[in-house]
């Protein structure tokens, strides 16, 4: 064989083994970006790996929004997939505490002058003197 060929051949196999070597990065990558990491995991432990090095809580992020609102809102920024922004909104509202109805008292714990006047108060100080 000519020095010429054995060069010819050594560049075409340079050629297939960068173009092979190129394609399978490209292949790595690409299963790489696939994989979800968030697949599976509960809205309690998605919070938990996600969201609780800046909330401590997740009771009261939901704020009394919609679970649709949530789930938006999550899934443009802060979840990966649509399943792991579905869990996560979920799991907010479950946890939202709805506002507390302020106590009614009972009626024994009423003031026994219920039906008679009250006892006066003493007169309010008067400001300026």
């Amino acid at each position: 064989m000519s020095p010429e060929r054995v060069h010819a051949r050594g560049r075409a196999g340079a050629r297939l083994g960068f173009i092979g070597s190129a394609a399978l990065l490209l292949i790595v990558i690409s299963s790489a970006q696939a994989e979800d990491l968030d697949a599976g995991k509960s809205g309690a432990r998605l919070f938990a790996d996600s969201c609780a090095t800046c909330h401590r809580s997740a009771r009261g992020l939901a704020k009394g929004r919609f679970r649709l609102t949530l789930y938006l809102f999550l899934q443009k920024h802060y979840t990966s997939s649509d399943d792991s922004a579905s869990a996560l909104s979920t799991y907010l509202q479950s946890v939202d505490a709805p506002a507390a109805a302020p106590a009614r008292r009972s009626p024994s714990r009423r003031p026994a002058y219920r039906g008679e006047t009250r006892p006066p108060r003493p007169p309010l100080p008067v400001r300026g003197r």
